[in-house]
């Protein structure tokens, strides 16, 4: 290493040092000065790693000897020695942060500067969000940490193990295709799910409603058409809320196709874009018209996305709508997909629009694809349409109906230019 480079290389670990010094200080040292560590002792200590590393780097047992001698010494002073003025029952993150610190010397030399800083803002935040931290274990309930617990599980270890092997020959479809999509899915859904949850909602506020697009722009309208009818009248900060959660289906819809195919998603993101922007200005339309003072609550229920079972159905939709998408394309060609698009939009698009960015239509290019997702959008806001007539009576819903009208007819107007 030239000695400029080293020179920097060590003043990085010395700036390290200093810096995780200050916090560590600030939360630690206030009031017990004798816990070891600080603005002097951290620089110092990421210093002797660094030259302990430097005079046998081959094997670091210089390096060793010193991380041995510096856990040993810590053991002493923290544990079975601690002095008699030394708070009792002091956290392992002291000598953890002591640690980290002398290691920091040796990465700055070694690894891209990045690595170093990384880790020290890490270790930095950390240190500052003890309390908040803290505060966590009573804000999180036990059963939150078991459904992160499933979403690691689909996403850390049954992902890796499925394999990327054609099922059929006349589908492109895989088991890691099929399981992929249903961790996107998950991925977007429980997203939502935890704003929805833990994001604090106002009375008089849209943003439940943005959130619920999130997790479901169908279920959302099916919530706040539903309190329509039970209110007797309209209220238009509900209709807001149900146009405001399909303009957020765009920008959904967006997320997933780029997440799979970006040429796909370059093709079709103006045109989705231009309805979400359309869909927030008829939201914004509706919100302007409620009457002054008038408050209304749209917070969604909050249901957990991660349910085995729920993803078990979601894999076979999706295996079902592959299968059925490429027998299709097979017999009927482009049409039969665009009319395949206009009947499954009716329902769930979820699976349609993954399979078609996972390249499930390999005889259609992107503007056809493109031209298909918006006919499954708009087939979709038409079936929404109908739920908020059904679910909110003609009179309640009449304005949120008309709107996810005008958004259909929109997205229908855009796939006929991709065909043109």
């Amino acid at each position: 290493m030239p000695p400029i480079e080293l020179a920097e290389r060590l003043a990085l670990g010395l700036a390290l040092g200093f810096f995780l010094g200050l916090a560590f200080e600030e939360i630690y040292k206030r009031d017990e000065r004798t816990i070891p560590g600080g603005v002097r002792t951290f620089p110092l200590l990421a210093l002797a790693g660094a030259l302990l590393y430097l005079v046998e780097p081959q094997r670091a047992l210089g390096f060793i000897a010193g991380l041995i001698g510096l856990a040993a010494w810590l053991y002493r002073f923290l544990g079975l020695a601690r002095p008699p003025d030394l708070a009792p029952g002091l956290s392992l993150i002291i000598p953890v942060a002591n640690l980290l610190v002398y290691a920091i010397g040796p990465i700055a030399l070694t690894q891209p500067p990045w690595v170093a800083v990384g880790a020290t803002v890490v270790a930095v935040l950390l240190l500052g969000g003890r309390e908040r931290m803290h505060g966590l274990v009573r804000i999180v309930p036990q059963d939150e940490l078991l459904t992160a617990g499933k979403f690691l599980i689909l996403v850390g270890i049954i992902l890796p193990l499925v394999p990327d092997a054609r099922l059929v020959a006349m589908a492109p479809v895989t088991p890691y295709r099929i399981w992929l999509a249903v961790v996107a899915i998950c991925t977007l859904s429980y997203a939502g799910y935890l704003l929805q949850r833990y994001w604090p909602a106002r009375a008089g506020a849209l943003l439940p409603a943005l959130l619920g697009g999130i997790y479901s722009s169908t279920a959302t309208t099916v919530v706040l058409a539903k309190r329509q009818r039970e209110g007797g009248a309209e209220h238009k900060a509900l209709s807001a809320g149900i146009v405001a959660a399909t303009a957020v289906m765009y920008l959904r819809l967006f997320a997933v196709i780029a997440f799979f195919s970006l040429p796909l998603a370059a093709a079709v993101g103006p045109s989705l874009g231009g309805l979400c922007l359309a869909g927030a200005l008829l939201a914004w339309w509706e919100w302007r018209k409620i009457p002054p003072g008038s408050l209304e609550n749209l917070s969604i229920p909050a249901r957990n996305p991660l349910q085995v079972a729920t993803a078990l159905v979601f894999a076979a939709l999706f295996l079902g709508v592959s299968l059925l998408t490429a027998w299709v394309e097979g017999i009927f060609g482009q049409a039969g997909i665009l009319t395949l698009a206009a009947i499954v939009g009716a329902s769930d698009i979820d699976p349609f629009v993954l399979n078609l960015a996972q390249g499930g239509v390999p005889g259609m290019g992107p503007p056809a694809l493109a031209a298909a997702i918006l006919v499954a959008a708009s087939a979709n806001n038409v079936a929404k349409a109908g739920y908020t007539v059904a679910f909110g009576g003609l009179a309640a819903g009449r304005s949120a109906a008309l709107a996810l009208l005008v958004l259909a007819l929109a997205g229908f107007t855009a796939a006929g230019f991709y065909l043109w």
